[in-house]
């Protein structure tokens, strides 16, 4: 075959000339990674007479990596033409091996963007979804209640151990942090209304105010919104970071059920320790309260509990402590399912994290909406 150059490039790789079987492409020298700006370019300058090759002739190819193969067959990609339908001729056979990969994965890599969907259709998706979210919830719950099942009938089966390390995890290492903030709210909340109330006079009905805001939303609510942040998040990070390692793998091939040992243990122990860090932070909350009652409104610590008892009831302070065991369950179940649901790889692990903090949150004000529509009375 004879061959009249046309086009070359700079630095010689190939050259594009016409022959008996039609215009042909010939690759000559080094075409590895080192090279492959130079060869970049020059392909680019050459775009028209590239579009018109028929044949590729590798008689004179040297070297030929998989970055060399592949910037080919995408500049013979973006001329138009169609690399298996091209006549190789004339390759040794690792380099025919190298083309013949480097096309399949190309054309096994090809992505079609997915026409943007209507208003209806994303709210179709977002629904189907939610309907995938609420069956693997209920699927969760179902495990554990079989789990509290089989706990009743063979106690000898509970983790004790694993229960203490987490009473002690999510109890005692959250006190200081739930008195200290609700505590701080307590002093922001009487100081703001304080403000207001001395315009009027009526400086003794601070203690009304922020007892029953206090006993009956703020503590309960702040206390399982930090424990859900603090306490939720952990519990998933722990049982993913598990299931990454397979941890839980072995934990089913020695017999056991990974929802006895990891779960139960957690529930039970967030759902004893939340109503205690609530009782707390009621304390901390009315100790912030009557410290700002005392300096700024000239109430002093004996009147502000002795108009405490007759204007914050029983039930009000009941009614703030029950909520705490059901936040609790909710924040558990949230954040154990998360976990079983991490893949196995670490970004999965901060993904599910990120979730459940968010669902707890959302969950814990749900919770708290429905016992106010529930309970709108602040005495019986």
């Amino acid at each position: 075959m004879t061959h009249t150059p046309t086009p070359s490039s700079p630095d010689d790789a190939f050259h594009i000339a016409a022959g008996q079987e039609g215009v042909c492409l010939c690759m000559l020298g080094d075409w590895r990674l080192d090279r492959l700006p130079r060869i970049d370019a020059a392909l680019g300058q050459s775009r028209q007479a590239l579009a018109g090759v028929q044949v590729v002739d590798g008689s004179r190819l040297e070297a030929l990596d998989t970055a060399g193969a592949m910037l080919f067959c995408q500049h013979l990609k973006d001329a138009g033409l169609d690399p298996g339908q091209l006549r190789w001729q004339q390759f040794p056979q690792r380099h025919q091996d190298m083309l013949a990969l480097v096309r399949s994965r190309m054309q096994e890599s090809t992505v079609v963007t997915p026409a943007r969907g209507s208003l209806m259709h994303q709210l179709g998706v977002w629904g189907a979804r939610g309907l995938v979210y609420g069956r693997d919830y209920l699927v969760f719950l179902g495990h554990v209640g079989e789990a509290l099942a089989d706990w009743v009938r063979r106690p000898a089966a509970f983790r004790h151990r694993e229960f203490f390390v987490q009473l002690e995890a999510v109890g005692v290492g959250a006190l200081p942090i739930v008195a200290m903030m609700t505590f701080l709210i307590g002093v922001v909340f009487t100081y703001l209304l304080g403000i207001q109330i001395e315009k009027f006079g009526a400086n003794i009905f601070i203690v009304d105010g922020v007892g029953l805001a206090v006993a009956r939303e703020l503590a309960p609510l702040l206390t399982a919104l930090l424990v859900a942040g603090r306490s939720g998040a952990a519990f998933t990070a722990q049982i993913g970071a598990m299931k990454v390692t397979e941890e839980i793998d072995a934990i089913r091939t020695l017999g056991l059920s990974p929802i006895q040992v990891l779960v139960l243990p957690r529930l039970l122990a967030i759902m004893i320790t939340l109503p205690l860090l609530t009782f707390v932070a009621n304390i901390s909350g009315l100790l912030g309260a009557a410290l700002v009652a005392d300096v700024q409104l000239d109430i002093t610590w004996y009147t502000f509990f002795s108009r405490l008892q007759d204007v914050l009831p029983l039930y009000t302070v009941w009614l703030g402590l029950a909520k705490a065991p059901v936040f609790a369950a909710a924040i558990a179940i949230i954040a154990c399912q998360n976990g079983f649901s991490v893949s196995r790889d670490a970004r999965s692990v901060g993904e599910h994290t990120t979730r459940t903090v968010v669902w707890c949150l959302v969950s814990v004000i749900l919770i708290d909406a429905l016992f106010a529509i529930a309970f709108p009375k602040i005495a019986p």
